[in-house]
């Protein structure tokens, strides 16, 4: 349960915005969707494959290699 401190005289904006921002960096929604369909581990595995791939491609470009 995502708590936050809200000062005397905040409007209900401010508060709102805080909660977005905390919750998306608790990354509860990115969970929920991946718990929505089940991935083989095979499946899973490929996939941190190609993106360790694409990240170190990433590094390399911009190394200058």
């Amino acid at each position: 349960m995502l708590v936050i401190q809200v000062k005397e005289g905040d409007n209900i904006e401010r508060a709102l915005k805080k909660y977005k921002r905390k919750f998306e960096r608790t990354k509860t929604l990115r969970e929920l969707r991946a718990r929505k369909t089940y991935t083989k581990p095979c499946v899973g595995n490929r996939d941190a494959r190609r993106k360790a791939i694409y990240v170190e491609t990433l590094k390399r470009l911009a190394d200058g290699e």
